[in-house]
């Protein structure tokens, strides 16, 4: 009898065990489900993304065009400057050395104008698509499991079978021609 209950034991012993460990490899199993997603693809190959950066292309262009007459002007000033500064007066050359300085300072302030329009009219253009964007990675997140989405430009490591870029850029193109 004694010896039935040992075994008896040893089976209640090996279930419990058993089960426990069972028990944590689901667990581990069932632990957070992490995806890597580069953005800037998502952008770049996104129509959202290509058109707002043809947009922007553009404008970088006309700017371009703008201030290409100031530059012209500024460096024939630098040459006549260089080239005719010897047979000047010096208030011929302190003349021109301010005129020259002036215009200068014109374009670098109209350039920077520029820039200040470029980098609004980003966000006026890129703040919605990044708004559609995320909503967009919720859901696949919610749908597929992801309890983690990280951007690949901060992680040194992932498997490509994390990496969700082509699966949002899709799901981001489809959502964009339901509108």
């Amino acid at each position: 009898m004694r010896v039935k209950q040992g075994v008896v034991a040893i089976i209640v012993a090996s279930v419990v065990l058993g089960s426990a460990w069972l028990s944590s490899a689901v667990a581990q199993t069932s632990g957070p489900s992490i995806a890597v997603l580069n953005l800037r693809k998502v952008f770049a190959s996104s129509e959202a993304g290509k058109n707002a950066q043809k947009e922007m292309e553009q404008k970088v262009k006309e700017l371009q065009e703008k201030f290409k007459k100031d530059e012209d002007a500024l460096v024939a000033l630098q040459d006549e400057i260089e080239k005719k500064s010897s047979v000047w007066s010096d208030d011929k050359k302190q003349e021109k050395g301010i005129e020259f300085q002036k215009m200068r300072r014109d374009l670098r302030v109209k350039q920077e104008d520029a820039q200040m329009e470029l980098k609004k009219l980003e966000e006026q253009r890129l703040g919605p698509i990044r708004k559609d964007l995320e909503v967009v990675i919720e859901k696949l997140a919610k749908e597929k499991g992801y309890t983690i989405i990280l951007p690949s430009e901060v992680v040194m490591y992932s498997a490509d079978s994390v990496d969700i870029t082509e699966e949002v850029t899709k799901a981001f193109n489809s959502s964009a021609t339901k509108k």
